[in-house]
């Protein structure tokens, strides 16, 4: 297959695809022998056209988003001159390739690209990342012909009931508000650049079309478009709710979930085995290395470091929450004292979990993953995933880590704030739930939170350039 240069583990093959400022390699992994795809940046041209936070940017973001339709980054690695980002190989290429062998998709192979376009959007938008450059370039087919998501260089961090502001993104897929100089919802950009790859999907060509980009973008503004003979009335309906010019008008992604036309043959994206050890010191690394083929070094534990905390706890009047009761805004990581068994610690935790509504499973060496209990509802789908490890550091001191990957931050800080309270009290006391206590006080409980809330020219023009 013509491998050669090795970098790290990998072993560099022929380039697969290229870009401005990057090219994109096959890679094999030396120890496994799994393929991947590996792009290399050039460090100097990065750094003279000031794209190094764009960059670092793009890979922090694509590390922590871990679903089946979003393109996987394994690491990344720094040389003297370059950058290499070890990347999940999908072997099906660009959907605009796929587009371009024929006029027009099916409905049914249609129907389920949009679907896994949206739930990949969910999941982003649930974790406060918006895309900001979705189109048929940035969007992957593996050998299934299932889609992945992928180029976050244009990505942004949103949080809740804030505003962005930059103007990004790419011509004929671009939102109307983005033709303002004026704030933005960064959902509501992605949600009508589906509407646009949806639209494509079936008719063919764009809804969006001219070589003059004034014209262009008065169409845009005007969401002035024509649908072809052949879209049914439901596919009609559900590109006008996207294609709404008004944003605040504009369909939003659980409700386009709900869409009747979107639930046929759906299958909800399962979802991962989360990694919370998720290492984004290579991205650094990666940016200041001067050596070649640098290695990171793994960063053993070492005994003494419980050997130590068993010193302190030798002390019987000691209490160890206010060393560990300490909660990590940044990386929503809280660590607890507890001065209990670790069987009595992993109890306290079940409880606290049940208080919340969350299931428990346990894994090994005394780690605990948590996520919402399954309804029937739409409200289920908020991607809440915490875990919980205990470290014994004495036979009746333990230490609680708890992390949340995704999801709402408020059942992450009650579930705190319930294990808490439950781990303050004597050794010996069995836990309680609230469910416990007064079921018919969560019955009603749970009724309030789960009510539910209401041509050539095309291919010229098909491949503007991000902005």
């Amino acid at each position: 297959m013509g491998f050669g240069q090795i970098i790290g583990e990998y072993q560099l093959g022929r380039t697969i695809g290229e870009g401005t400022f990057s090219k994109v390699k096959l890679g094999v992994n030396s120890k496994n022998g799994q393929k991947v795809a590996i792009k290399v940046l050039d460090k100097h041209m990065i750094l003279e056209k000031n794209l190094k936070n764009q960059v670092k940017r793009e890979i922090r973001t694509m590390k922590l988003l871990h679903h089946p339709n979003i393109v996987r980054i394994h690491e990344v690695i720094g040389t003297k001159t370059k950058i290499y980002i070890v990347m999940e190989y999908v072997s099906g290429g660009q959907l605009l390739d796929r587009m371009s062998y024929g006029d027009k998709l099916n409905e049914c192979e249609a129907r389920k690209l949009f679907q896994q376009l949206i739930d990949a959007l969910d999941y982003c938008h649930n974790k406060g990342v918006y895309h900001r450059d979705l189109k048929p370039e940035n969007l992957l087919l593996d050998n299934k012909g299932n889609l992945k998501v992928s180029d976050f260089g244009l990505s942004a961090l949103q949080k809740r009931n804030d505003v962005l502001t930059t103007r990004c993104g790419s011509p004929c897929y671009v939102a109307p508000e983005l033709l303002l100089n004026k704030a933005y919802d960064g959902a509501s950009v992605d949600v009508w650049s589906c509407g646009v790859v949806l639209f494509e999907l079936l008719a063919g060509y764009l809804p969006f079309n001219d070589q003059n980009l004034m014209n262009l973008y008065a169409k845009i503004w005007k969401a002035e478009y024509k649908c072809p003979p052949w879209f049914t009335l439901s596919q009609r309906k559900l590109i006008a709710k996207i294609l709404q010019p008004r944003p605040v008008k504009r369909i939003t992604i659980p409700d386009i979930i709900e869409d009747e036309w979107f639930q046929t043959d759906y299958k909800p994206a399962s979802e991962y085995d989360f990694d919370q050890n998720i290492n984004l010191d290579d991205v650094d690394v990666a940016f200041n290395s001067i050596e070649e083929n640098i290695t990171e070094p793994t960063i053993s534990k070492s005994s003494s470091f419980i050997n130590a905390f068993q010193l302190i706890a030798m002390s019987d009047d000691l209490d160890l929450s206010g060393l560990f009761e300490e909660q990590d805004e940044k990386k929503q990581k809280t660590r607890l004292g507890s001065k209990h068994t670790i069987n009595e610690t992993i109890e306290k935790i079940e409880a606290a979990a049940t208080d919340v509504r969350l299931s428990v499973e346990k894994m090994n060496n005394f780690k605990i993953k948590m996520q919402p209990k399954p309804t029937m509802t739409r409200c289920s789908r908020s991607y809440s995933y915490l875990s919980a490890q205990v470290i014994e550091v004495a036979p009746t001191d333990c230490v609680v880590e708890i992390s949340k990957s995704i999801g709402d931050l408020r059942v992450y800080n009650k579930f705190c704030e319930s294990l808490s309270n439950l781990l303050k009290q004597k050794p010996g006391v069995p836990s309680e739930s609230q469910d416990s206590v007064d079921p018919c006080a969560r019955k009603k409980q749970d009724a309030g939170c789960y009510e539910d809330p209401k041509s050539e020219d095309s291919k010229l023009l098909r491949g503007y350039k991000s902005a």
